[in-house]
């Protein structure tokens, strides 16, 4: 059993490490939310839990697209050191031998589960969740798999399970596991919706484990487009109120599922406090990158980005800030907020303190449980670790973030420095190089020292 993580005096009815549920939404962007600024659509349960708990408004994912920003999320460790450093079709994965998070909740006690899009695995190895420390999985192992919302099969702790959906015959050879990008295509018999059919779980898995600590990482492949499905690319069981909005087909379905997302997160707090543990959890909603522009959805339509500049697939801060919120009632002061800035690598740190356990060695990881648990940050903190980017498409690019200050480069190791003070230009609109050519060499100095050789990841 987990050792109890310290807490002020005035906190010091914790007795138990916390439950830890963490919500990983597909693609939302840093204006999607109510509470981040989003003015058309309505989010009512993630504002709630906002104002209930605390926003983080400088909180980055671990990369600007999918699979290597779970990986960030997963060990700890950032673009220039993580084990999976792009969206590929390589059969680069999680290892047994990866320290990550599952592993390390297991290791103190906890159970723990992942629900929804793993990503990180590979259609030949579909028990890889369950092989790197997870307790329990349901849902897709591969990422391509998780762009059919209506999958002929799903996987269940390393074994499929068929659903009642069937693809158009030119998906048919894809719809055998084991096979490259096995699983996806466009369904033609819509019976089973794969979100709905993971928060079920989800809640299941709660009512199942709530006597005993358990970590869910609950991975959504929504507001995602699926990509294969043309003009359903925003595939949603069911447009309700936004049927007869004068809209573009593919915005009424992102509406929908944003309102899904906030439904759910909804039905995952109202069933902690009837249960009585949310006294007992902490509950994080985020976002694995920016907003896309896929599937007939444009980024713009409903301001996903909001004040920032650039979408997914771009290290600008709209390709990579994401709203953030924690929850735990009785423990973080209802509608706190903090500006500080974090990164998804932040959650390796972050769990090991909260369950009394060393981190694994080597990572790049702050914890934030002091702002979690209302302490005071000294005048002048400073990361101890580095939040760096890098992305192998377009051309290559790299991004550091250093005080203030952010730098982008591209293409990486040779381009030209753009630098940017985020303290007064979140929007990323005035580049200091010039100005600061001081800091634009530290900056350059700082990537070539994040990044690390790997021979499954080399620029082109």
């Amino acid at each position: 059993m987990a050792h109890a993580v310290p807490v002020p005096a005035a906190k010091a009815q914790k007795v138990h490490p916390p439950n830890i549920i963490l919500i990983i939404a597909d693609d939302l962007g840093y204006g999607d939310l109510g509470c981040f600024g989003q003015k058309v659509l309505k989010t009512p349960r993630i504002d709630g839990m906002a104002s209930e708990g605390m926003r983080f408004t400088q909180f980055y994912a671990g990369s600007t697209v999918c699979a290597p920003s779970r990986s960030v999320l997963m060990t700890g460790r950032h673009m220039g050191r993580t084990v999976v450093r792009g969206n590929s079709t390589r059969p680069v994965i999680l290892r047994p031998e990866d320290p990550n998070l599952a592993s390390l909740l297991k290791s103190a006690g906890y159970r723990t589960a992942c629900i929804g899009k793993w990503g990180l695995g590979t259609p030949d190895n579909i028990s890889n969740p369950n092989d790197i420390g997870f307790d329990h999985f349901f849902g897709y192992v591969d990422m391509w798999h998780a762009h059919n919302f209506y999958p002929e099969f799903l996987i269940r702790n390393g074994e499929v399970q068929q659903l009642r959906n069937e693809v158009a015959p030119r998906w048919k050879p894809f719809q055998q596991p084991g096979r490259p990008q096995a699983g996806r295509g466009v369904a033609i018999k819509r019976v089973d919706y794969a979100p709905d059919l993971f928060i079920a779980e989800v809640q299941k898995f709660i009512r199942d484990s709530h006597r005993e600590p358990f970590f869910l990482f609950h991975s959504l492949n929504t507001p995602h487009a699926n990509n294969e499905a043309g003009s359903k690319g925003m595939e949603v069981s069911d447009l309700g109120e936004f049927s007869d909005k004068d809209w573009p087909a593919p915005e009424k379905g992102f509406a929908a599922m944003i309102r899904n997302i906030d439904r759910d997160v909804g039905r995952i707090l109202d069933l902690l406090k009837e249960l009585k543990i949310e006294k007992d959890t902490l509950v994080i909603f985020s976002s694995d990158n920016g907003p896309h522009q896929e599937g007939g959805h444009r980024a713009d339509f409903f301001d996903s980005n909001g004040p920032l500049r650039g979408t997914k697939r771009d290290l600008t801060e709209g390709g990579i800030r994401v709203p953030a919120i924690a929850w735990w009632p009785g423990t973080i002061d209802p509608g706190a907020v903090d500006d500080a800035h974090w990164y998804f690598g932040d959650l390796m740190a972050t769990a090991a303190e909260l369950a009394g356990v060393e981190p694994p060695a080597n990572i790049d990881s702050d914890s934030f449980v002091a702002p979690l648990l209302g302490e005071p940050r000294e005048k002048r903190w400073t990361r101890k670790s580095l939040m760096y980017w890098e992305f192998y498409e377009r051309g290559s690019a790299q991004a550091v973030r250093f005080g203030k200050w952010k730098a982008i480069r591209k293409p990486m190791f040779t381009g030209k420095i753009e630098l940017y003070d985020m303290s007064n230009d979140p929007g990323e609109k005035h580049d200091y190089s010039r100005r600061r050519p001081d800091l634009a060499r530290q900056a350059a100095g700082l990537m070539d020292r994040a990044h690390e050789g790997d021979p499954n990841w080399k620029v082109r």
